[in-house]
């Protein structure tokens, strides 16, 4: 465990001390900086000052996000898919 480090994240005026691998601090401190950019927008636009409506605006936002990118990336999938099975058809078709 001594490889492990100890960093401070400040979200939504609150701070939270966490303990993990030194890899894992650049996309921390960069999730951390995108949660903090979308309070100060949902705040902004929408004149909210609760925290708690803030934070799970945010949620649903990143948690909406990542399953559309499941979705497009299923999408994507069964394109490609259905191309190489025209073109596996297509090589099938020469071949014979």
């Amino acid at each position: 465990m001594s490889n492990q480090l100890k960093i401070k994240l400040s979200i939504a005026d609150r701070i939270y001390p966490l303990t993990i691998n030194p890899s894992q601090e650049e996309g921390l401190r960069k999730a951390a900086k995108k949660i903090e950019e979308m309070i100060k927008r949902f705040e902004n636009s929408y004149a909210v000052r609760d925290k708690q409506d803030v934070l799970a605006m945010c949620a649903l936002q990143f948690a909406a996000q990542v399953e559309q990118k499941g979705i497009d990336k299923e999408t994507d999938t069964q394109h490609i898919e259905e191309k190489l099975e025209a073109l596996n058809e297509l090589l099938q078709e020469h071949l014979s």
